[in-house]
Order: structure tokens, then C-alpha cells, then sequence
């Protein structure tokens, strides 16, 4: 007699229908009907066979879960998709570094074409860096500026347009490795110079750099350690020796400055304007770092060099598109305006105050407290820069510890990055974090209505597997 469970049907397995009127609304109009059918009908399949291995079926919201999470796999994962950062690290590289300040939305994302090589007067092509370097030059009080796709494609691009063939003399306390497994020596080598080390890993005088010099040298480098500290017995040559060093013998002096902070955000890390000011023929850094806006790779300094940069082959490799552009001109615009601290995400993080925060982290701790089986409590605790800035630099902020009864912290913290919204927490000590400083617009009811869903939905699915 043929086995009952194995040739009957469940009969309390929902429709594809049924099911698609449980998922999520949003996910099925960006994916698509059709798609959205085929994850309904892989999730009852799946359920199928979970019936006739175990005898159980899941409940309707679990199928629906089940169907969204493969929806969100095939459609949204793989490109990009909004996430809840509670990591504590400010600028978090996994997910996307700069929080863009909303006034400086790509004008090319409101439909139509855009102006961006082409000269209204004359309506000849023009040069898309008429867009941000104008910008550029009134905030740092450089000659010239260019933008590129980021700062090692600067970094390549000023060695290759100014020292190819030649030699590059930097000290070897500086032959960094940035995020990525790129390094110094590698980029140097790319770009056809000949890197030319002076000094020791914690000691470089201005006399190794003198000592170093001979007619074949093309320029000085300096690279400024935002991803790590030396401490102890060390020493290094300041950007005013330097500077006179090069131009005692008609040399310029670049300066891979990383970090581009246009503010002084009161952590001692140097600006822009600073190291210009203090004998910097070109400086370059990152637009997503400490400067709040896209990625992007930025030189400013002496206008011979930045035409030589701007005339490079390597410079059309490297250019910056039109969403780009027009994110960095709007974020430059904030700080010509004046209202950048006021105005952009990565600079509202790092100055609010931790009275500010603790406050907010006791709203989200109130909401999550009538959760069954969660315990939720506000902590102190330290956030980080992140991308490779202030690497010693913890800054004193609140966060809201949870606790899931029966749920370690590593599996409630993989079960809130499943999410439909992924929720990236921070787990110190065997426990979950929530870190509110990183949450952009901290106070945000969207975000912490999001995390409330979620910790239910896991805390319900917890229970009922344990039926």
C-alpha cells in the first residue's frame, strides 16, 4: 500500500496566490509578478518536502518570510538596497561609508539629461570638472583641482602624469596598505615611477629625504597613516620642511592626505586647507570620508600639476560619471554655503553630543522592552570613524544591549542582517549591540519601527520552532 504522508497532499500549504498576498507589496512591484511567482512556488516546494521529512508545515508569515528573503536575494542584494547601520563605525566601508546628505541628491536621478560637458554661452563641449573644481578651489584656497573615481585612482594618476620614468622618494613609515590590499609600492610601481624608501619604520629625518635626492628625482611624498599609529620611539618630517626641502631644488611636494576633512572636527586630524597652507603643492583625498560625500578621488594644489593630471590618458580612465559629479558638486555646495555641520550625515554623527544619544537609545530600549523574552538595556559604549580614519580615536556614545532568551548573540545577529531591511548590529562581549550614533537621524521612527518588526518576527519564529 502506497505510503499515505508521501502521495497525499499537505492540505494546509497555502496557494501561490495566498502566499503572494502575504509577501511583501514592495518587493513583488520592484521584482516583478513573474519572479515574485517563481520564489512563492521554490518556498512551497521547499515546504513540501520539509512536510513529508518531518510532518510539519510552516505557518503562512513564515512562507512569506521564506518567499521575501528569496525575492530579496534574486532582486535586491545583489545590486544595493538600504540597510540600518547599529554597527558603531561611522563610515563603514560594507555599507557604504558617507551617508549623502538628502540636499545633495544627483540632479542626474531626477530624470531627463543634464548639463555636464557642455558650455551654456557658447554651446561648445566643455569640461566636467567645471562642476566641482570652481567648488573646490574657493573652499581649500587651491590654484586648481580635479576630481576622479577615488583617491588611490588620484594618488595613481598624479604619480603617473608627474614622476613616470623617474623617482619618488618616501619615507618607509609611510608605505601604507589601504583597504582593498592596495598598497603604496604596488601603486607607485603602476603608475611607472620608481619608489626611492628613505628612513626606518619609525624614525624618517629631513636629511634622508635630502640624502636621497639626485637629478633623476621627480618628486617628495608624503602619506599621511590615517589607518594606523606609530607610537614610542618615533619620529617623522613635518609638511613645512618638506616643503622647503622641494623647493630648494625645484621639486614638488604630494601629499596623499586620505582622510579629506575640509572642517576641523576637533579630533586633530589635519585638513585640506592646512596642508596646502603649510607647503602642499597637491594634496589628495577621498570624497567619502571625512568630506560626507560620494566616493570620489580629489587633487587640489598648483595648476601645473593638476593640468598635467588633467591631460593624463590615465584621466579619462579615472573620471568621474555624472551621478558623481553632481552628488560632490551639492556636497560641496553645503560647505560653501556654510551649513555643512548642519546638513551632512557623517558630520551631524560625529559632533552629536553623547546626552543627545542616550536618549535615543532609551526610546528604542522603551520600545523593544514589551517584546516576550527579549531583554533590552542602555549601554555605554565607543564608536569608530572607520574607513581607515581616527583609527585611535574611539568616540563615547550609548547603545541598547539585547538579549534574546535561548539565542546566542551571533545567531540573533545573523537573523537581524536577514532582515528585509538588513539590520547590522555590533557584538562586544558575547552581546548584541545596537549602536544609535551610526544610525543615521538617530531618532528616525522608520528605523527603530524597523528594528521593533524585526526583533517580534524573530522572537515569534524562535518560539514557534521550538513547538
Amino acid at each position: 500500500m502506497p505510503d499515505e504522508k508521501t502521495n497525499s497532499k499537505p492540505k494546509r500549504l497555502p496557494s501561490v496566490n495566498t502566499l503572494m498576498m502575504a509577501m511583501s507589496s514592495s518587493l513583488i512591484a520592484f521584482g516583478g509578478h513573474s519572479l515574485a511567482v517563481e520564489m512563492a512556488q521554490k518556498t512551497l516546494a521547499v515546504a513540501r518536502e520539509e512536510w513529508q521529512a518531518e510532518g510539519t508545515l510552516p505557518t503562512l508569515d513564515e512562507l512569506a518570510r521564506r518567499s521575501n528573503a528569496l525575492l530579496t536575494r534574486e532582486i535586491i542584494r545583489p545590486p544595493l538596497q538600504p540597510a540600518i547601520n547599529a554597527t558603531g563605525i561611522i563610515l563603514h566601508t560594507g555599507l557604504g561609508r558617507a551617508v549623502i546628505a538628502p540636499e545633495a541628491t544627483p540632479v542626474a536621478l531626477h530624470g531627463g539629461h543634464c548639463v555636464l560637458e557642455v558650455d551654456l554661452e557658447t554651446g561648445e563641449r566643455g569640461s566636467r570638472q567645471e562642476h566641482v573644481a570652481p567648488l573646490l578651489c574657493a573652499i581649500t584656497g587651491a590654484e586648481a583641482a580635479l576630481a576622479v573615481n577615488n583617491d588611490a585612482g588620484a594618488v595613481l594618476l598624479a604619480l603617473a602624469a608627474i614622476g613616470r620614468g623617474r623617482d619618488v622618494i618616501v619615507s618607509r613609515g609611510e608605505l601604507v596598505e589601504i583597504g582593498g590590499g592596495f598598497r603604496i609600492p604596488e601603486i607607485l610601481a603602476e603608475s611607472g615611477a620608481t619608489m626611492v624608501e628613505v628612513g626606518t619604520t619609525n624614525k624618517t629625518r629631513l636629511r634622508d629625504y635630502e640624502r636621497a635626492i639626485t637629478p633623476n628625482t621627480a618628486a617628495l611624498l608624503k602619506v599621511h597613516p590615517s589607518n594606523f599609529r606609530v607610537v614610542g620611539f618615533t619620529e617623522t618630517t613635518g609638511i613645512r620642511e618638506l616643503s622647503e626641502l622641494a623647493g630648494k631644488h625645484g621639486l614638488p611636494l604630494l601629499d596623499d592626505l586620505g582622510t579629506g576633512a575640509l572642517l576641523d572636527l576637533g579630533f586633530g586630524e589635519p585638513t585640506v586647507q592646512e596642508r596646502l597652507a603649510q607647503g602642499s603643492d597637491l594634496v589628495m583625498f577621498s570624497g567619502d570620508k571625512l568630506l560626507g560625500g560620494p566616493q570620489a578621488g580629489i587633487a587640489v594644489g598648483r595648476r601645473d600639476l593638476i593640468d598635467k593630471m588633467a591631460v593624463h590618458p590615465l584621466a579619462r580612465a579615472l573620471r568621474c560619471d555624472k551621478l558623481t559629479l553632481s552628488c560632490l558638486q551639492r556636497t560641496l555646495v553645503l560647505y560653501r554655503r556654510g551649513g555643512a555641520q548642519k546638513s551632512i550625515p557623517t558630520l551631524i554623527e560625529l559632533a552629536t553630543p553623547p546626552d543627545e544619544l542616550k536618549a535615543s537609545a532609551e526610546r528604542l530600549a522603551d520600545m523593544l522592552s514589551d517584546i516576550d523574552s527579549l531583554h533590552a538595556e542602555v549601554v555605554e559604549s565607543d564608536c569608530r570613524v572607520g574607513s581607515g580614519a581616527l583609527p585611535d580615536y574611539p568616540i563615547p556614545s550609548f547603545a541598547v544591549s539585547i538579549d534574546v532568551a535561548g539565542m546566542g548573540p551571533n545567531a540573533l545577529a545573523k537573523a537581524l542582517r536577514l532582515n528585509e531591511t538588513p539590520i547590522f548590529a555590533h557584538i562586544a562581549n558575547d552581546t548584541v549591540l545596537l549602536e544609535v550614533r551610526t544610525m543615521y537621524r538617530f531618532g528616525d521612527p522608520a528605523h527603530y519601527t524597523t528594528i521593533l518588526r524585526a526583533l517580534k518576527r524573530i522572537v515569534g519564529e524562535m518560539k514557534e520552532g521550538k513547538k
